[in-house]
């Protein structure tokens, strides 16, 4: 397999390569950053005998490369995390909609674009941590967070985070907008600390003491069930996690997902790669390689995440969510959110 690797200083100087490539190819442009994603791509080539060229970058990044670069544009695939980012492609017009009966049967109607120009494929579930020992109540909800009774206790990434911009839009999309308001005004004057640091920095406040609570997708903390995160996994066993919500709208779920890029060299290479992402055997893989949870319905979960045990998760059309980032992002501003 062709593997093309760079950092976002040289991604400009790739392009050109990308138009003497033979036809059975596929440019990929991936913010997905796993090393285990490796076998993903490996397996595809093996089944169809399609190379993937691959560039990687920060979201935005490639975003911006892909506007920039217009109809010329060798991207075949936009893979990235989060909603917010695949309605910004979206936006953007740099997806195309896309006819797969094979995506649109595996791929929950929530989870996928209402015009079928992005499909979610694996997903994290955004939950709340607490410590063991100083928590004997934890929230129960998303809205608990806000409880003056947590005051001082919550760490939390910061309001630039995709993942708790989608959070809030939803929240926005259940709630409506003055609801989701005074959440997040609450959330801001329960914060142990500023927002610093991603989600296993979260994880480690609790460990160290520096926060009661905190609120990280799933699969860090799954992950540090499976292999060793520093400052996390020796003292696991600290740390317990409530389902937020199962009384009411289930778990909030982000998203990684991808799209058939607008002016893609390769539009049925790109297709069969989504469908190939659909797949039971590459479902899997999300699960074992990055411990997400599949989209698709009865695939086996790693071990590491199947300890998490079961769940309501929210089945909230996430095309809706998506249009409440813009307002999620005033709200944030509005209470000081960091």
């Amino acid at each position: 397999m062709t593997l093309l690797r760079t950092t976002s200083t040289a991604l400009l100087a790739l392009a050109t390569a990308f138009p003497a490539l033979a036809q059975e190819e596929l440019n990929l442009y991936s913010s997905r950053h796993y090393d285990t994603d490796e076998r993903l791509y490996s397996d595809f080539t093996e089944q169809t005998g399609i190379t993937i060229n691959r560039i990687e970058g920060k979201a935005d990044e490639l975003l911006a490369r892909m506007e920039a670069e217009g109809a010329n544009s060798p991207a075949d695939v936009l893979l990235t995390v989060d909603t917010s980012r695949l309605k910004r492609a979206k936006d953007m017009g740099l997806l195309q909609a896309i006819e797969s009966e094979t995506l649109e049967e595996r791929v929950p109607a929530n989870l996928q674009d209402d015009d079928n120009q992005w499909f979610g494929l694996s997903q994290r579930a955004r939950i709340i941590f607490y410590n063991k020992d100083a928590v004997k109540e934890p929230p129960q909800t998303y809205l608990d967070l806000a409880d003056p009774a947590y005051k001082g206790q919550v760490c939390i990434r910061s309001s630039s985070n995709a993942y708790n911009q989608t959070l809030l839009a939803a929240i926005i999309t259940h709630e409506g907008e003055e609801a989701a308001t005074e959440w997040a005004k609450g959330v801001v004057d329960n914060m142990a600390r500023a927002p610093q640091g991603g989600d296993t920095d979260q994880l480690r406040g609790i460990v160290s003491g520096e926060c009661d609570i905190a609120v990280s997708n799933s699969y860090y903390f799954a992950r540090a069930i499976r292999t060793d995160v520093e400052g996390v996994s020796a003292e696991i066993d600290q740390i317990g996690w409530v389902w937020p919500d199962q009384e009411g709208n289930g778990a909030h779920m982000n998203l990684s997902g991808g799209g058939v890029a607008a002016n893609a060299p390769h539009p049925e290479n790109a297709k069969k790669f989504l469908e190939y992402l659909a797949s039971d055997s590459a479902q899997k893989y999300f699960s074992d390689g990055n411990d997400e949870f599949p989209v698709v319905e009865g695939v086996e979960l790693a071990p590491s995440v199947e300890k998490l045990g079961s769940f309501k998760a929210d089945d909230v059309n996430l095309s809706e969510v998506a249009e409440n980032i813009s307002t999620a992002q005033k709200i944030f501003d509005s209470v000081g959110w960091e």
